[in-house]
């Protein structure tokens, strides 16, 4: 006897299903912006009314992070979309819709930078304030296994996916060994919950509201109680556009100025350094991985700017095993954009 295996709902019918139940039935459905994840979103408009809605099969994501963040976020004065219906088991969450005024677009529109920014950085300056025992026991721990993870991106996916080098084990071995020894700087500012993508494609700006509320807050679901410097350099050293240095400068004074006593500097600015370094390696695998298994080729862009943002990160003395490991298997001619897809085969070891 042949067992068929058990094919998966179609999730268009899943999705208006969970649109009826939610009294949305005619909603018009428009797609919008994906991510570099496996959610999908859509705003859902029927009459004057707008939602959005986000699609995250539950085989590959869980939406409970999400909703339970949103609730923290709100409840500390913040602006995270609230969830106004859910179907966890399927998947879907039914969010308020913020419109369409990112912090890109605003600034691509002659925005006001030091505003924007300022804001931003507002909003961390008072989450950074707060203790972290008060959040919700279901946010995890940023282990040093995980942030090795994250380095070996790099390796993974820029190097051996994106330009085809030939990565031995013992090379792979190294280049963690050498992270390992950074984890301690890594870990010098203080604790608190770190948003993770933290930087203007997932900020918005509600001009409806005042104070810290100015600012929207999207893409938090991956939040964990982490170095406070983490969300910093994730604003400062953006992947995706260039800031100048002064405004780099004036914000992390800002920063500086309103944490007191609480923050000492030099050590702060070593665990920045560290991250940068961290999240740059870790971006330029998640962006060549983009390109060579889904034919996602927009990122590819920046790969210029994560380089200077590596480079000038690991000029620190305390980040040399990474600087040195790079140095030597990752000369400038091999410091390139990776081909759309990948694999153009470099030798350069």
């Amino acid at each position: 006897m042949t067992i068929q295996a058990e094919s998966k709902p179609d999730r268009s019918i899943l999705l208006r299903g969970f649109l009826d139940r939610n009294g949305l039935a005619d909603a018009a459905l428009t797609p919008l912006a994906d991510d570099c994840s496996f959610r999908r979103y859509f705003r859902a408009g029927l009459g004057d009314a707008r939602y959005v809605v986000m699609d995250a099969p539950p085989d590959l994501e869980d939406v409970v992070p999400f909703a339970t963040l949103s609730g923290l976020l709100n409840d500390f004065g913040y602006s995270a979309p609230k969830v106004l219906g859910r179907d966890v088991e399927h998947g879907f969450l039914l969010l308020d819709d913020f419109g369409d005024a990112t912090y890109t677009r605003a600034l691509a529109g002659g925005g006001d930078e030091r505003a924007l920014y300022a804001l931003a950085l507002d909003v961390l300056i008072d989450l950074h304030r707060r203790s972290t025992d008060a959040l919700p026991i279901m946010v995890p721990v940023y282990e040093d296994s995980k942030l090795l993870d994250e380095a070996a991106l790099f390796v993974d996916w820029y190097l051996a996916q994106g330009l085809g080098l030939k990565i031995s084990t013992t090379m792979r071995e190294a280049y963690l060994a050498a992270w390992g020894a950074c984890l301690t700087t890594m870990r010098e500012a203080p604790r608190t919950l770190v948003l993770r993508d933290y930087h203007v494609d997932n900020l918005m700006v509600i001009a409806d509201r005042q104070g810290l509320g100015a600012c929207g807050l999207l893409d938090f679901q991956d939040a964990v109680i982490g170095p406070s410097s983490y969300d910093v350099v994730s604003l400062l050293q953006d992947s995706r556009r260039d800031i100048d240095d002064v405004l780099v400068a004036a914000m992390l004074e800002r920063y500086f100025n309103a944490m007191g006593a609480a923050i000492d500097r030099p050590s702060f600015m070593r665990s920045y350094h560290a991250f940068g370094a961290q999240r740059a390696l870790k971006v330029f695998g998640i962006f060549a991985r983009q390109s060579v298994l889904y034919g996602n080729h927009q990122y590819l862009v920046h790969i210029p700017r994560l380089w200077r943002h590596t480079v000038a990160n690991l000029a620190i003395a305390e980040l040399q095993p990474v600087r040195d490991w790079i140095e030597r298997f990752v000369p400038d001619e091999c410091r390139i954009t990776p081909r759309p897809g990948g694999e153009a085969g470099l030798s350069c070891s």
